[in-house]
Order: structure tokens, then C-alpha cells, then sequence
């Protein structure tokens, strides 16, 4: 029961439809696969009713909600989450609108530095009027301002660069309240990679329920670390690429980066 429980799609900032991103993973031989769009819902549908006509591989339903904390992003997965309730269709609505907001304060900036970048040249690349920083860094390559997204991001994108603009998000027990109350598990996603390893303790106390141990970002002391501290407070392991669609040595990273949902028995539960 080999899972890869963190990939995107179109629907944020990954290059792959859901019905491709399922195609991938069945060629690469794993029984299934989360879709953990950010801050939407709107690609799980399509991911698991294309996965039930192709059979041999499971979507489970699962999201990745972006809070700031501490002056440090923070990233919580849910799993299992109800997508079709009210609470959690109406909230990430609204996300998705503030992307928006921001998106077009970005661009803004991006022109003030005198390039020329306009936001339908950025929705083009974007499906569902969702606009990330990925898109925005896809449409200044295809400008040629920069030569990748990663150039777009260290120059312009990230936090303290010329082009940033903070983003309106929801708070970490928000988020963990918000997965909960849609019936899913909460889960810190990459936390080998923050920088202030004080967040995971406080997420633990605010009641998250597990730690993304493997990832494709974690080197093996993170991944020991992690182990140690989700065995000390009993919590949830689990794994996963974070595929966007992007080729890392020539592979995708999508079911290189998985867990054996086997030895996580509330996951084997549900599915």
C-alpha cells in the first residue's frame, strides 16, 4: 500500500491536470496518491472519479493550507477531508480570492521594477482564476526576465524580495480547525525544511495530528529527527513528493517520495 500523499495539480501551482497526475502515478506502479492542492478543493474531483474509471490506484482527498507563523510560512495538510461541505468550500473560496488580490499586487511590483508583466499574461498559466507565485515566475520566463521559476522566486518572489507581497492566510489552529472540522487528520507538511524548529512544538500543542517525515526537501537528520519526535508525542508519519510536475534529474519526483499507508492503521482505516 505505497502512497505518495503530497502532490499538486493545475488547480494551484502544479503543471499536471488531476487525470494526468493520476496517469503518473499509475505508471510509476504505487497504489495512490493524495491531491493536496493550495488552499483549493477544486481538483479533487475530478482526480477521484478519473481514478475509479481507470481503477488500480486510490486518490485520497486532501488539501494544503499556507498560514504565517512566527514570520515563517507554515504549511498544514488535511487528509480525508469532507471537500464538499459548505465550511470548507466557502473558506477556501475566499483564499483563493485573497491569491488573487495579492497576485495582482505582485505584478504591480514586478512592473514598478520596469518589466512588463500583465495579469492576463499570469492567468493564462493558471487554471480557475487561482494565481500563485509559479505562475506569475512562469510568465516573466516566458518574458525572459528570468531563466527559471527558481531565478523568478530568489530575485523577486521570495519574502524580502522587491516583487513580494505577504498573502492573507489563515492561522495554524484556523487551518487545523478547519481540516478537523471537515473530518480530516492534520498534518504539518515538511518541517525538516523550517527554519525555526520551534513551530513543531507548538503545533503539537495545538493539536496537530502528525508529522510529514519523508519528503523530497528532507535530508536523512531530518528524517531521523522527525521519527524521534512523532514517536516521543505519538503522532502520525507520513510521506510524500510534493510534485508540481517539474522533471529533477530527468524524473518526476511523483511516488519517489511515499509512505506505506500499511503502517498508518486510522489512513488504512479510511481508505
Amino acid at each position: 500500500m505505497i502512497f505518495d500523499l503530497h502532490v499538486h495539480t493545475t488547480f494551484s501551482d502544479g503543471l499536471f491536470t488531476p487525470e494526468e497526475v493520476v496517469n503518473l502515478a499509475i505508471k510509476t506502479g504505487i497504489d495512490g496518491i493524495a491531491i493536496t492542492d493550495h488552499d483549493t478543493i477544486l481538483g479533487i474531483e475530478s482526480a477521484v472519479q478519473y481514478s475509479k474509471e481507470v481503477g488500480n490506484i486510490t486518490v485520497i482527498p486532501g488539501i494544503e493550507l499556507g498560514c504565517i507563523y512566527e514570520d515563517e510560512e507554515v504549511h498544514i495538510l488535511g487528509y480525508f477531508i469532507d471537500y464538499k461541505g459548505e465550511n470548507i468550500k466557502k473558506t477556501t473560496k475566499k483564499l483563493i480570492e485573497n491569491r488573487v488580490v495579492r497576485g495582482i499586487k505582485m505584478i504591480g511590483k514586478i512592473n514598478n521594477l520596469g518589466m512588463e508583466l500583465s495579469l492576463h499574461e499570469v492567468k493564462a498559466l493558471s487554471k480557475k482564476d487561482y494565481i500563485g507565485r509559479p505562475h506569475i515566475a512562469r510568465a516573466m520566463i516566458k518574458r525572459g526576465y528570468i531563466s527559471d521559476v527558481r531565478e523568478g522566486f530568489d530575485k523577486f518572489l521570495n519574502r524580502g524580495m522587491p516583487a513580494y507581497v505577504e498573502k492573507d492566510t489563515l492561522k495554524l489552529e484556523e487551518a487545523m480547525d478547519l481540516i478537523h472540522g471537515s473530518n480530516g487528520i492534520a498534518i504539518l507538511a515538511h518541517p525538516g525544511i523550517l527554519k525555526n524548529k520551534d513551530i513543531i512544538y507548538h503545533c503539537i500543542k495545538k493539536g496537530i495530528d502528525g508529522l510529514e517525515v519523508i519528503h523530497s526537501k528532507h535530508k536523512e537528520d531530518d528524517v531521523a529527527f522527525l521519527i524521534e519526535i512523532s514517536k516521543k508525542y505519538g503522532l502520525i508519519m507520513t510521506g510524500g513528493s510534493d510534485c508540481h510536475g517539474h522533471k529533477i534529474d530527468g524524473n518526476y519526483l511523483l511516488g519517489n517520495y511515499y509512505i506505506n499507508i500499511n503502517n498508518i492503521p486510522i489512513m488504512k482505516g479510511r481508505i
